[in-house]
């Protein structure tokens, strides 16, 4: 159902705003859940990924598998995960491609702007200063 009549309901017009979408939009889009001492940790459910995370892949032929990213290829839409390779014909090695929302985040690289990402999207701390979602004991309660 639309709730929004600025935003189109047009399967050929969301297609076409997913695959042509810029490098900025392109990173949110490809984000990776965070697991489940991560969830806990920094109370956010998925997190755009980005060089140097390791991720365990939970879906596909590499399920299962751990690895750091080693690229994150924003034009294929698809990470590079270091030991997934496959071997050509000629001999060389080259990464398999996997698709962000099919990895869990097991550590992560934090720098100074990921920290920042990380205190904004904190759902603890939102609810502490009378952010967020209310449930309805909080609005009997005052």
């Amino acid at each position: 159902m639309k709730f929004s009549k600025d935003v189109s309901s047009s399967r050929r017009k969301s297609r076409k705003a997913h695959f042509s979408a810029p490098s900025s939009v392109r990173r949110k889009i490809m984000s990776a859940s965070l697991s489940k001492e991560l969830r806990e940790k920094h109370n956010t459910r998925s997190i755009p990924i980005r060089k140097d995370d390791e991720v365990r892949i939970i879906r596909g032929s590499f399920k299962g598998r751990d690895g750091k990213v080693l690229r994150v290829y924003r034009k294929r839409w698809v990470i590079h995960i270091e030991r997934i390779n496959k071997e050509k014909i000629s001999g060389n090695n080259v990464p398999i491609g996997i698709h962000p929302s099919n990895v869990m985040i097991t550590k992560l690289k934090i720098n100074k702007d990921r920290r920042h990402l990380l205190d904004r999207k904190n759902r603890a701390s939102k609810k502490e200063k009378g952010k967020g979602k209310a449930t309805e004991t909080e609005d009997m309660e005052e």
